[in-house]
């Protein structure tokens, strides 16, 4: 089947956020200190909850309830979010850049975001408006990879699963698209992305 959709994961593909930039800092160096903080009280799971629509506010004190001792660095995890995002991916950007000029795709946004920090990333990255849509998890109460996400997606922005293609870093979410027939890439880095986007036929 012929690609015609294009969707794009944007955290660590075409933005790159890292809440290093603040707690390396905090942590005055020590990665394994960061690393334990990051296991045991501000976790990927925690995070991610926060990406499929609970409040920031009551996550910060559900957390700080749970760890009191860490209250000032589970405030600086979302008072000081913006400084964890470290700029655009400028090199996939640029691959964006010439996948969108070519009329022949729609290309949409799927994103794993919270609904109350999107604002900030839309203001800061002019590429954003360059997607026919942007489906954001935090708006829908769900996230990557639940199958959900996908479905809607694909419904809203009247998409088959055989015509699109799905570009995500994360191994777990490109998985879930091929489970329900969508075409991916694993992105690695930006230069991968363009030799298996060009292999597909989607960039020359």
């Amino acid at each position: 089947m012929k690609i015609n959709n294009i969707i794009f994961d944007l955290g660590g593909v075409l933005i790159d956020w890292n809440p290093d930039y603040v707690f390396l800092n905090e942590f005055q160096g020590n990665k394994e200190k960061m690393k334990e903080f990051y296991n045991k009280v501000c976790t990927f799971d925690w995070n991610e909850n926060q990406d499929a629509g609970y409040p920031l506010k009551k996550a910060t004190e559900d957390r700080i309830k749970l760890f009191p001792e860490y209250e000032n660095l589970i405030q600086m995890y979302y008072g000081r979010w913006e400084e964890m995002l470290g700029g655009a991916i400028e090199d996939s950007v640029s691959i964006l850049k010439k996948i969108v000029k070519n009329t022949n795709y729609k290309v949409i946004a799927l994103t794993n975001w919270s609904a109350e920090t999107f604002p900030i990333a839309l203001k800061r990255y002019d590429f954003l408006h360059w997607f026919e849509g942007i489906v954001v998890s935090g708006t829908e109460k769900t996230r990557k990879p639940f199958k959900k996400i996908y479905y809607l997606t694909l419904e809203r922005y009247n998409l088959k699963a055989a015509n699109s293609l799905f570009i995500d870093d994360n191994e777990r979410n490109i998985f879930a698209a091929k489970e329900i027939g969508i075409n991916t890439i694993k992105f690695n880095n930006p230069s991968q992305l363009e030799n298996d986007l060009k292999l597909m036929g989607v960039i020359k």
